[in-house]
């Protein structure tokens, strides 16, 4: 950043010399924009936030407070989906988030659709979030780690480093996917899957554990992964069977709920 008379500023914004910043963007108190920066059209970033050297913000996005986006980084691109026709889709990005170097999200296909990412979720460096996907809270995923359209990222779940999530598959809450993992199928809450393609492998119980659940619910998350994936009992019947021997708890409500709803099938 240079200093002095040399930095441009609107309002409490600061824009380097360099960037361009189209007249029609909205920014937030305090933003800050990064040298060679491109912000154009009708983009709307939030108080507070951080656009670091060589970013590209552009469509139809919108940015909450006190984000973070670091150099090489591409916002809001057109989709690369083949069907996509036209049309006006959204880029939706909520508050605290760090999005690292050269990460790439596009917004939906169709007209109307989005791409949402959600509060307080770490993309590292070369990760890519395509058409429609949708990051929940609080989620990481590691370096190079690639989302297909439509993929659902829940709450507090980890993607490792080089792993591919194919196109509609869900990431359970509080789930972990091992590194260089091809995710083809369901990954379900709380679980830990790993492989080409993966499998599960047992519960997240680091991840279990630092996320505060009492040691009731993970005996019993223990117990239903030992039913659903070491029991070769049929799913429906699997989810019964849990129904019937484990307490009821919010994570069993969660896991079983998650399982109910799944069109891909899960990691098994």
């Amino acid at each position: 950043m240079r200093s002095g008379s040399e930095v441009r500023s609107r309002g409490t914004v600061t824009i380097h010399p360099t960037a361009i910043v189209h007249p029609d963007a909205e920014l937030g108190e305090d933003v800050n924009i990064g040298p060679f920066s491109i912000i154009s059209g009708s983009v709307k970033i939030g108080d507070r936030t951080i656009i670091g050297a060589r970013v590209t913000v552009e469509g139809n996005t919108t940015m909450g407070t006190d984000n973070e986006v670091f150099t090489g980084a591409v916002i809001g691109s057109r989709t690369q989906d083949k069907k996509f026709d036209g049309g006006t889709s959204f880029l939706k990005i909520g508050s605290r988030n760090k999005i690292r170097e050269y990460v790439t999200i596009n917004p939906g296909t169709k007209d109307g659709t989005e791409t949402s990412v959600g509060d307080g979720n770490l993309l590292m460096a070369y990760c890519h979030v395509a058409h429609d996907c949708e990051i929940r809270d609080r989620a990481v995923l590691a370096n190079a780690a690639t989302l297909a359209g439509h993929v659902v990222v829940e709450d507090m779940a980890i993607i490792g480093g080089l792993s591919a999530v194919h196109q509609f598959v869900r990431v359970g809450r509080l789930s972990i996917v091992g590194g260089c993992s091809k995710v083809v199928q369901d990954a379900p809450p709380f679980m830990m899957v790993d492989g080409h393609p993966a499998r599960a492998y047992g519960t997240n119980s680091v991840g279990i554990d630092r996320a505060g659940i009492d040691k009731e619910q993970r005996l019993a998350l223990k117990k239903a992964f030992k039913i659903i994936f070491r029991s070769k009992l049929t799913l429906k019947k699997a989810m019964l069977t849990m129904e019937q021997e484990i307490a009821p708890s919010p994570s069993l409500s969660v896991l079983l709920d998650f399982l109910k709803t799944s069109e891909r099938g899960i990691c098994r």
